[in-house]
């Protein structure tokens, strides 16, 4: 496999010492826009939260210092993802306030409607099946609750990362998504109030979608 087909393997599912770089280069780079994303949203101190394809981990830190009566759950399938957010976030863990969980967004090893809160930083693109996945997340999902899309890529974005991306999206196999796409993609697994934010000068996006109480 050729080096650079290799780092997107590893970006979809780090693994070795190569992945451990990579988790290392996310929590890092990843740090900004999350906090952006976070911010169009309120956060609950009580909350109950997942945050799927959780990496290596600096996302559920952070949630877990702003639910400070609540618990944050980490899931991510890749095992070298799962070691590197125990390790950043050790002290939550054993304080009893962050779980981290070896899992699949396809099949998440949760009961229905017992999350406040589910957020997703840098990953949606890397879902085997995002349609049906969002379906999933949805199911988790209290009623009344939402679903939080943060992204530094997106179709369309006029930055030079976006464009890149969007060439060799057929050999990566990144679903790179439009804001109308973004949109779609919620509506069509049952979200409302849906919001589909753009910070167009750095190519961030942000999508929300709460599901319905009934």
């Amino acid at each position: 496999m050729a080096s650079g087909s290799r780092w997107e393997s590893q970006c979809q599912k780090p693994r070795g010492w190569l992945g451990r770089l990579i988790l290392w280069n996310m929590n890092s780079r990843h740090s900004k826009v999350t906090d952006w994303g976070l911010e169009k949203i309120c956060i609950d101190k009580h909350y109950t939260i997942l945050d799927v394809g959780c990496g290596g981990g600096r996302t559920v830190s952070k949630l877990a210092a702003i639910a400070t009566e609540g618990k944050v759950h980490g899931i991510d399938y890749s095992q070298e993802s799962v070691a590197a957010s125990k390790r950043t976030n050790a002290r939550w863990i054993n304080m009893g306030r962050v779980e981290i969980r070896h899992g699949a967004v396809s099949q998440l090893p949760f009961s229905d409607d017992i999350f406040d809160l589910v957020t997703a930083v840098e990953t949606h693109f890397w879902w085997p099946n995002l349609p049906a996945d969002m379906r999933e997340v949805f199911r988790v999902l209290k009623p009344g609750s939402k679903l939080v899309i943060i992204a530094e890529i997106y179709k369309g974005a006029n930055t030079t990362t976006a464009r890149l991306a969007e060439k060799y999206a057929g050999r990566t196999g990144m679903a790179l998504l439009s804001v109308d796409e973004h949109r779609e993609i919620f509506a069509n697994a049952g979200y409302s109030d849906i919001e589909i934010i753009e910070e167009r000068g750095k190519g961030w996006i942000c999508g929300i979608g709460r599901k319905p109480i009934h």
